[in-house]
């Protein structure tokens, strides 16, 4: 992932502050979020909880009532207490802090008499590592359902950018692994080049298997061969397309087509805003009346040159019109257009 912006950050914060997330074992996995490692503080003293959802602005922990992590908090007078995070880097290193609130509501869990939920009101704004993981999270679920169907060309650029070391990878059809190689990705499928018959594989169910770097990743994700057309010239290569099947997409999938996505927009736009600069700042230049320094400069260089001529021409006793006989090169100093525009 990308070094994130303030800017970035805070539009998540903005954009995403009441959105909750509920922690699935897809999320846990992808966030690599350590659940042995979550603590409530409260009063001094800290006890291990589950954490079951947050946002930006409130959390819900589960606890068992016989604790004295519950007694604590249930108290008439609640004390300020603190949750802890921890998530595992790529680097195995561990990241945790804690999060400053207060308890807001406590209801029994499904009816349980041995469990509850603790709604956490943040009185803080959570650290910027907790808004970037779970911004990124949203933003690529919000992106799987809107941009579902935008196709990632695969090539040298591409598998760079997603993280991915080579295009030849595994398929399973119906339970038996194929080599084949990868030729696009998007959200919603992928197309996929192998040897076979698309009589024989169309309409069959998959399992497509990708390596991801940073992290280091082996994704398996479930689909079906929606279409097989032959290669070109041959009766034995087919191209085969796959529909994911969109309940069953991973999380940490989802989040490395978004990343790419994503940073591919940021860049057409940049693109697109320096294009239009350059044309608003050509289109100054060239209003009636206003000239171009540039070319001003070498004008004013060039009637200098031509009277430095017919001085020189008097003084020797040349005649005037020898003089003043046009200039075959470019005087120096002079620029072209082009030489304000980037390469």
């Amino acid at each position: 992932m990308g070094i994130a912006t303030n800017q970035q950050i805070s539009n998540y914060y903005d954009f995403y502050r009441d959105k909750e997330i509920i922690f699935t074992k897809d999320i846990l996995r992808s966030l690599r979020i350590d659940p042995r490692q979550i603590y409530v503080k409260c009063n001094g003293a800290q006890w291990p909880c589950i954490i079951n959802s947050t946002s930006f602005q409130i959390a819900k922990i589960i606890l068992g009532t016989k604790g004295g992590a519950f007694a604590q908090i249930t108290k008439k007078d609640t004390p300020p207490v603190s949750l802890r995070f921890c998530f595992i880097e790529p680097d195995n290193e561990p990241l945790s802090f804690f999060i400053s609130g207060k308890v807001a509501e406590v209801t029994p869990y499904m009816n349980s008499q041995e469990l509850a939920i603790i709604t956490l009101s943040y009185t803080q704004r959570p650290p910027d590592d907790l808004i970037l993981k779970l911004g990124t999270l949203i933003e690529a679920s919000i992106n799987f359902t809107q941009r579902k169907e935008e196709r990632i060309i695969i090539n040298q650029d591409s598998k760079h950018k997603l993280n991915i070391e080579k295009e030849e990878t595994i398929i399973y059809i119906q339970n038996v692994p194929r080599r084949c190689i990868l030729r696009d990705l998007s959200f919603s499928g992928a197309k996929v080049i192998l040897l076979g018959l698309s009589k024989f594989i169309r309409d069959k169910e998959t399992i497509l298997r990708i390596q991801f770097n940073d992290p280091f990743e082996t994704i398996d994700i479930k689909g079906t061969i929606v279409a097989a057309d032959l290669i070109e010239g041959r009766q034995d290569i087919v191209a085969a397309s796959i529909k994911f099947d969109e309940n069953q997409v991973p999380l940490s999938y989802k989040i490395h087509i978004n990343n790419y996505v994503t940073a591919n927009r940021k860049t057409f736009l940049e693109s697109q805003a320096r294009k239009e600069e350059e044309e608003e700042e050509a289109a100054a230049n060239t209003k009636p009346g206003k000239e171009n320094p540039a070319k001003q400069s070498a004008t004013d260089k060039t009637a200098v040159k031509k009277e430095e001529t017919k001085t020189a021409a008097a003084e020797s006793g040349q005649t005037t019109d020898a003089a003043e006989q046009p200039e075959q090169t470019h005087p120096a100093g002079e620029n072209t257009s082009d030489d304000n525009q980037i390469q």
